[in-house]
């Protein structure tokens, strides 16, 4: 029976789950996908289902017993069953869960006790979209299995150790020394693809990786490690998202509070759930649909988005200290086509050159022979990086 890890990346109303087998070594790609699948609706209507590495459907389910809603609780419970009776006959020896904030203390993977709890419940204001939900299932497993150790693996850790000069406001000392700072998120997925960057292109020492999705981000690396991003104390930072409205001049806060009678939790709710491309649009979250769309609103929504991305391109590659290679990642980066040409269309003067053939159809390299700087597609695996992360440390935590 093959030692697994159970990686776990809770929200508010889903939990989803993958699981590696064979993960000891930490060489080549890390470990082996089993499975990986979601349990959604909880605490309304809940579906779930299960995939096996290669895509097919190992399990569906959709009908359960009336009564008092799912609670995290009750799907973790439903998951670590499924898992011992589906007769893939893993021993799931460690729980490793992706946590979007480390703040200060946290700049590496670390087993989970009460004291850490009660430090990362702390941190909840800095990332109230996730925090809350990632220590929702920490507390799940911990309920339902309390001898299953844990571990956190941190959004922000990839980042922690960036130049100061990244990583400061021009406030006062004081603030900066109590940890108003600028962490950098997606750090998981930054680590991942800066473990594969050897691999694709080797030659690459100074990359921009933009990390596309509905929370989206960039960052520079320069030989291997984070030298900036655009996120910044929180994960609204940035880039324009599917709903977070990006970089935004506090001003504005500041003048909503003052003159338009906003409160702090009206505030909240407009820059993490109202703006960004839904905002924008007023269509729809989703890129999918904007592209598929011919409203006006949409293109502009769009346009913003490119427009943000090859600005930021700009600026990431100064704090790199130039640019040998362009990586776009995660679900817009690895399929939206045409949003990757928009963006290198107006990075042309960087000398960056596409091959629409290869744009088109997915490539891994999407820049023509004669691109001063090479552009490709890799895709992400975060869970696989929390598999690694907590093999590692229930390896360095058993040595003697």
């Amino acid at each position: 029976m093959p030692a697994a890890v159970l990686v776990i990346n809770a929200g508010s109303s889903s939990i989803k789950f993958a699981a590696y087998a064979d993960a000891g070594d930490n060489k080549g790609d890390g470990p082996d996908l089993v499975c990986k699948g979601q349990l959604e609706g909880i605490g309304s209507d809940p579906g779930f289902i299960v995939k096996d590495a290669a895509g097919g459907t190992l399990c569906a389910h959709d009908e359960w017993p009336r009564g008092s809603p799912l609670d995290h609780a009750g799907a973790m419970r439903f998951i670590l069953g499924w898992l011992d009776e589906s007769g893939l006959d893993l021993d799931i020896v460690a729980a490793g869960h992706r946590v979007v904030h480390g703040g200060l203390d946290y700049d590496r993977p670390i087993r989970i006790d009460e004291a850490v709890l009660t430090a990362l419940a702390a941190l909840i204001p800095l990332a109230p979209l996730h925090q809350p939900h990632n220590l929702a299932g920490i507390r799940a497993i911990a309920e339902v299995n309390p001898s299953l150790p844990q571990v956190a693996c941190f959004d922000t850790a990839f980042h922690r150790n960036k130049p100061p000069a990244a990583e400061i406001f021009a406030l006062p000392r004081a603030l900066t020394d109590s940890g108003i700072h600028r962490y950098g998120f997606h750090g998981l997925s930054y680590e991942y693809i800066a473990r594969r960057l050897p691999q694709v292109v080797p030659q690459a020492r100074r990359v921009v990786v933009a990390h596309l999705g509905n929370g989206a981000s960039m960052c520079a690396i320069r030989d291997g490690r984070s030298v900036d991003s655009t996120m910044g104390f929180t994960a609204v930072d940035g880039l324009p998202m599917g709903t977070r409205t990006g970089a935004l001049d506090p001003g504005v806060v500041l003048y909503l509070l003052q003159a338009r009678g906003y409160t702090a939790e009206a505030i909240e709710r407009l820059l993490y759930k109202e703006s960004g491309l839904l905002g924008v649009s007023e269509i729809s979250n989703d890129m999918r649909d904007l592209l598929a769309s011919d409203d006006p609103r949409a293109g502009e929504a769009i346009d913003l988005f490119c427009y943000q991305i090859a600005k930021n391109l700009g600026a990431l590659a100064a704090a790199a200290g130039g640019l040998d290679a362009f990586v776009f990642t995660a679900g817009i980066g690895e399929h939206a086509a045409e949003i990757r040409a928009r963006v290198c269309a107006q990075a042309a003067w960087m000398g960056i050159r596409l091959d629409p053939a290869a744009n088109e159809r997915d490539a891994q390299r999407l820049s023509a022979d004669d691109s001063a700087v090479s552009v490709w597609v890799i895709p992400t695996d975060e869970e696989r990086m929390i598999a690694i992360h907590t093999r590692s440390v229930l390896t360095h935590v058993a040595a003697p």
